[in-house]
């Protein structure tokens, strides 16, 4: 994981996602789970993004 992709992960956790999987299932649940509360976002997006 580049240090690129672990600072948005932390700041801007529907964005990681994006790049990473495109627009689908899994940017939809970042973006929910980002709005409900940031840290969910990010736990999701780390997990996600972890290739």
């Amino acid at each position: 994981m580049s240090l690129l992709t672990i600072i948005l992960n932390i700041l801007l956790p529907p964005l990681a996602v994006f790049l990473k999987h495109g627009i689908g299932t899994t940017l939809l649940v970042s973006i929910l789970l980002t709005m409900l509360a940031w840290l969910p976002g990010v736990i999701h997006a780390f997990v996600v993004n972890q290739e």
